[in-house]
């Protein structure tokens, strides 16, 4: 076997290995196996939630379309590099302390219990069931193509290898290995994405004699609008194009999870810092990468392996197979995270809501456990047929996600008045237009991409649905106030996780009524400190 073979495999050991070193604690509880029981830091949270993000589109999906179409492709990149940034501002603090409160322990059964809805748990778990496990195999068909270019084995034999360790490591140690394995999988698709950069970038004589070259193959492949100006003054898809990945992560529940995993609320601040940081280093290079595939390949077989061949025809053998590894590790680092969280909706949100609401802890960890190992076996033989190509299934189970999650995961925490008419009003016509827009091929006709088309369709349908429902419940609202809050929430509230909303109410509302209390008091001192010197005043007179 040759020696950058043995590398590549020995890196597939390793995250078998992180999987198996956290058996113990994920079987601790339910808490421990789907959040990591809420003690994830700030580089881990963002370095995760970025890799998570990203996948295989990053090193297959995004230089393909970028090969393909040229500049116009950097709308994507533009977005996604501020994603991060905007998903852990708007929703982090807030839906950390909010979930927490509501005792939820996944997104979806946290717009239940946010909401006070059964609907919204039902339709939300069929979305997220189908569209997640979609998601889930692009991926895998991402890691088939990846370690067949990698290894020489066939396909068939190379995507159940490579989904077998994602497989593996995902239902052994749960969340915390996912998490930390999208770490470490993180910082390898750093370094492996900057490395195979300045290999090739002087090869095309940086980004202007990258751009020269460019424009004496075809001038077009400089246009905003791409090559062959195929969407022409369609500023609606433009606009999409930097949308869904801008604000497209809040609306995807296998990264708003890492929210509800974060150590405390103040753990944001320093995620956005470490996450800011690795979105500049990061999310355009792959893009450039497949616009250089343009210049020093032209004619390629299979434009999502443009980025293999490249360190193939730049790095010797040993390089090679350190620098592949980086594709694999954005490959896994999203794939364990689909998986993880389809199991968790399958555990939590199906079999324990709704058909054993009884369930033990130990219970709750084998139905998810078993979850995730069928639905890795199903994926394994859905992608041995090879359907779409990566970049548009993902960009398909993307939308659909970030069209029926994104306003009611936003309103959870910045809106009052948001009422489960609303938002489930704002589900359905989010992810329905989407579908639409993508299935009878919309986008052309319309100008507009199908994510702006699904987001535009779920504020309306929220504002609509918002005047015939009923608002919140009280002690929904003294949650939702507490959240909200910039002070410290004491320990008592944020010290576990509670199965019943009901003596979690209870508590906030005497915290709520000790705080009016107390300042009630504190008004009351300053104003007569106010009227002492008034007093002093009349005495001497």
């Amino acid at each position: 076997m040759n020696l950058d073979i043995i590398i590549f495999f020995t890196y597939l050991l390793g995250m078998l290995g992180i999987g198996l070193y956290f058996t113990r604690s994920a079987s601790a509880s339910a808490d421990h196996y789907l959040l990591g029981n809420r003690k994830i830091g700030a580089p881990v949270t963002a370095i995760s939630m970025q890799s998570t993000s990203m996948s295989g589109f990053m090193f297959m999906g995004g230089p393909a379309q970028a090969f393909q179409e040229g500049w116009h492709a950097l709308w994507y990149a533009i977005g996604d590099a501020g994603g991060s940034i905007v998903n852990l501002s708007v929703l982090g603090k807030r839906m950390r302390r909010l979930s927490q409160l509501l005792g939820a322990l996944s997104p979806i059964e946290y717009l239940e219990k946010r909401f006070e809805s059964f609907g919204i748990r039902v339709y939300g778990a069929i979305i997220a069931i189908i569209f997640l496990f979609a998601y889930a195999f692009a991926q895998f068909i991402a890691a088939g193509k990846a370690l067949s270019a990698m290894s020489g084995f066939p396909y068939e034999w190379a995507l159940i290898l490579g989904v077998g360790v994602i497989v593996i490591y995902t239902v052994a140690g749960g969340y915390l290995a996912v998490a930390v394995s999208g770490f470490i999988q993180g910082i390898i698709m750093l370094i492996g994405v900057t490395a195979i950069g300045i290999m090739v970038l002087p090869k095309v004589g940086g980004l202007s004699g990258l751009n020269e070259q460019l424009a004496a193959i075809d001038p077009t492949y400089l246009s905003i609008w791409g090559k062959d100006l195929i969407y022409y003054g369609q500023w609606g898809v433009i606009i999409g194009a930097v949308l869904i990945y801008a604000i497209g992560y809040m609306g995807l529940p296998h990264v708003t999870v890492r929210h509800m995993s974060m150590q405390n609320a103040n753990t944001t601040k320093n995620a956005i810092i470490w996450s800011a940081a690795f979105n500049q280093l990061f999310t355009f290079t792959p893009y450039i990468l497949g616009l250089s595939a343009i210049v020093i390949m032209p004619v390629v077989s299979d434009p999502e392996m443009v980025i293999p061949e490249l360190v193939y025809i730049f790095f010797p053998g040993i390089l090679a197979a350190i620098l592949l590894s980086a594709i694999m590790a954005a490959i896994m680092s999203t794939c364990d995270s689909l998986l993880m969280q389809a199991g968790t909706t399958l555990s939590r949100d199906v079999y324990h809501r709704f058909i054993n609401k009884k369930a033990s802890h130990k219970q709750l960890l084998l139905v998810s456990r078993l979850c995730i190992l069928f639905g890795g076996i199903i994926g394994i033989i859905v992608a041995t047929y090879e359907p779409p190509t990566v970049f548009a299934l993902v960009v398909f189970a993307f939308g659909v996600l970030g069209n029926t999650f994104l306003v009611p995961f936003v309103a959870s925490v910045y809106s009052r008045k948001a009422n489960k008419i609303g938002i489930l009003c704002a589900m359905i016509s989010g992810s329905i237009i989407n579908i639409v827009w993508e299935l009878f091929a919309l986008q052309n006709a319309s100008g507009l991409h199908p994510f702006l088309a699904g987001l535009i369709a779920s504020l309306i349908a929220m504002f609509v649905g918002n005047q015939f429902g009923t608002p919140p419940s009280d002690p929904i609202l003294e949650a939702y106030d507490l959240a909200k809050q910039s002070k410290e929430i004491p320990k008592n509230l944020e010290k576990g996780i509670f199965e019943d909303l009901a003596p979690e109410a209870r508590n906030i509302s005497k915290f709520i009524q000790n705080q009016d209390n107390t300042n009630s008091v504190e008004r009351k001192k300053d104003k007569d400190i106010e009227t002492e010197p008034e007093i002093g005043l009349r005495l001497e007179g």
